[in-house]
């Protein structure tokens, strides 16, 4: 487990982390996310002990993680894939590492194969594809066999069998009771592969929720009717508390009333429809909506003209 107590974190004059206070729980898969500059990887260093809290503590099973008399069996970490000298191979790297910890070349071999690294285990770093340094990453970070798991950003660079591959790993990894924290930046990817958000803004704790309930904010319960006899289904269902819309012929968009009731008043009025469909927002809808006030920096699409959210403008 980790946990977070009213973690700060200062650079000078500015707070990159204000305040986190959350729980990654064993178990399941948490996904961490938050936009560019949100804090992310500065709050992930100080769960490691990289970065020194100005304010706060963080444990990671019951411990700093500076405490812990064998770390690499405590908590495996991959914030950096590619920090790894270039010179030496992906199992010479993997034996460095277990030296450090008295673990055996077995269990070298076992994370090789595991990851899928086998015929490039003696070859050098520096000529890896950057799919093949996340795979060396996440090696590294599971040689210790470790309760607690965290990966930043570990489908980058993969291609679609390495992405599934991740997936299947990581809740592997939770099914066996281990804690996992991981995140990304693929939404798509997220709602396929996390149970729970801890979702962080400017620093600060924008959500800590289920998916499903993170998802359900941003969705305005909106139903999706299609019925050649659309214009007198609008008007048997519209009310003082039901909206209705209509961007295409034959197509209703229906906020206030539930798909069940317009399916029961269209069938009491021997309506046709084609389609009822409760709309919900996908993930990357909700994180771009819930998350938007938190973005440090837009583009022209975006705000108008690809300023830092909150700089002037020269008056007209």
């Amino acid at each position: 487990m980790i946990s977070a107590d009213g973690l700060v974190k200062r650079y000078g004059e500015k707070t990159a982390v204000k305040g986190l206070s959350f729980e990654v729980r064993p178990g399941i898969v948490t996904g961490f996310l938050g936009p560019n500059g949100a804090g992310k990887s500065t709050t992930m260093r100080m769960i490691v002990g990289l970065d020194e809290p100005s304010a706060g503590s963080v444990t990671v099973n019951g411990k700093p993680y500076a405490q812990h008399a064998a770390p690499l069996g405590e908590v495996g970490v991959m914030l950096e894939a590619r920090a790894v000298h270039t010179g030496r191979s992906a199992h010479n790297h993997l034996l460095a590492l277990a030296a450090t910890h008295g673990i055996g070349r077995r269990r070298v071999d076992e994370v090789v194969d595991l990851v899928g690294l086998r015929e490039v285990a003696r070859k050098r770093v520096g000529g890896f594809s950057l799919g093949m340094g996340q795979r060396l990453g996440i090696a590294s970070a599971l040689l210790g066999d470790p309760r607690t798991v965290i990966l930043d950003e570990p489908v980058n660079g993969l291609d679609p069998e390495g992405v599934r591959w991740v997936r299947n790993l990581l809740r592997g990894l939770a099914a066996e009771g281990r804690t996992v924290f991981v995140s990304s930046h693929l939404m798509s990817e997220m709602a396929l592969t996390a149970e729970h958000l801890i979702v962080i803004g400017r620093g600060e704790l924008i959500a800590d929720t289920s998916v499903e309930e993170f998802v359900n904010l941003a969705s305005n319960n909106s139903v999706r009717v299609r019925s050649p006899q659309a214009s007198r289904l609008r008007g048997l269902i519209a009310g003082p508390d039901v909206t209705v819309s209509s961007e295409e012929t034959g197509v209703l968009t229906v906020t206030g009333l539930e798909s069940d009731r317009i399916g029961v008043i269209a069938a009491e009025h021997q309506i046709t429809l084609y389609e009822l469909a409760p709309q919900q927002a996908s993930l990357e809808d909700a994180f771009m909506e819930l998350t938007q006030d938190a973005v440090e920096y837009r583009t022209s699409q975006d705000d108008g003209a690809g300023l830092p959210v909150g700089a002037g403008r020269s008056a007209a």
